[in-house]
């Protein structure tokens, strides 16, 4: 049975609702406007299960269930959504969904949330709102030219230009998981070929280790990306090349894009980042040795504020950032 919930809005508040919905879990929490997180919660997707939305609206009513008990009489100027998929910026649904979430494109996000909880909704990318949460908590606070890269169980990115976010046309502007590092690489979800997705996400790391293992021998032996990272810190000789690989094929979308857009800094945030600092260092290495000198010269590479919480965060800070109306 549904339990009804009641969400108190106040316009002034200095608390809103962040939603984070990835292809594995959906993070819901209260954030203050500092960015500290006052409560969480975590749900499985289940994607291909059940229907996302529903989940979505089952973690928030869960997050105010335990809101009401720890906090009650606690008011909220409007929800944030960082969803994965492509996002449809003005009228926050999502345009476009890949086969990690089934039947997840075309859902009304926004339209949804705000006529269940009598709220302002805002909706963004993923990896657009883990962009909010750097620009004012993280390594790009200050900085007016910066990329992030989410590397989870598919890839996304944001590109932050003079202080602002690149929506595009209508809101899929910084999709760089689908950038190409081999133009013979394999076939992606998207259509195109070698996309730097399968190569670097959770998801096509365990798949090319498990490729591996059976033509070694070993038959079909079912893996998960940690297990490739611990296979590799214990010296794995393929799980080694995987990472390799995949540290390679970072290295080579991330010199690309920085002759592009000749940022001060990019971010590297998702579950797959979080898993060794050893991957990080890789990536940088794998980058600079792949950019030219005078571009690479001042150039960061970091690791995202508050790892998996990253999202959430950024999610809520859509409701100030939108609400001050300083987007274009």
């Amino acid at each position: 049975m549904e339990v009804k919930v009641s969400a108190a809005l106040d316009p002034m508040s200095d608390y809103a609702i962040g939603i984070d919905i990835g292809g594995t879990k959906i993070n819901a929490g209260i954030v203050h406007s500092s960015g500290e997180v006052e409560l969480a919660v975590s749900m499985a997707t289940l994607a291909g299960v059940a229907d996302t939305s529903e989940r979505v609206t089952l973690t928030l009513r869960k997050l105010l269930q335990e809101a009401g008990s720890a906090r009650p009489g606690l008011r909220f100027k409007g929800i944030g959504v960082g969803s994965a998929g492509q996002i449809d910026w003005a009228s926050g649904s999502v345009r476009s969904a890949s086969e990690l979430l089934p039947g997840y494109a075309g859902t009304p996000l926004k339209q949804l949330l705000q006529s269940q909880f009598a709220m302002p909704v805002y909706v963004d990318n993923d990896v657009n709102v883990l962009a909010l949460t750097e620009k004012y908590l993280g390594a790009g606070k200050g900085m007016d030219h910066f990329l992030c890269v989410a590397l989870g169980t598919g890839v996304g990115g944001a590109v932050v230009v003079n202080g602002q976010l690149v929506h595009g046309v209508w809101g899929a502007g910084g999709e760089l998981g689908h950038l190409s590092v081999d133009w013979k690489g394999e076939p992606c979800l998207c259509g195109g070929q070698g996309c730097l997705e399968q190569y670097a996400s959770g998801t096509n790391i365990a798949r090319r280790m498990a490729v591996r293992l059976e033509k070694a021998g070993m038959g079909q032996v079912p893996v998960d990306s940690r297990e490739v990272f611990s296979r590799w810190r214990l010296g794995d000789p393929l799980a080694a090349e995987v990472m390799q690989e995949s540290m390679s094929a970072v290295g080579a979308g991330l010199a690309s894009l920085i002759h592009i857009f000749n940022p001060h800094l990019i971010v590297v945030g998702g579950g797959v980042a979080d898993a060794s600092e050893l991957f990080l260092e890789g990536i940088r290495r794998e980058t600079m040795s792949r950019t030219m000198p005078s571009m690479r010269e001042g150039v960061r590479i970091e690791k995202a504020y508050r790892g998996n919480w990253g999202g959430m965060i950024g999610a809520a800070l859509q409701v100030w950032e939108y609400d001050m109306g300083t987007h274009a």
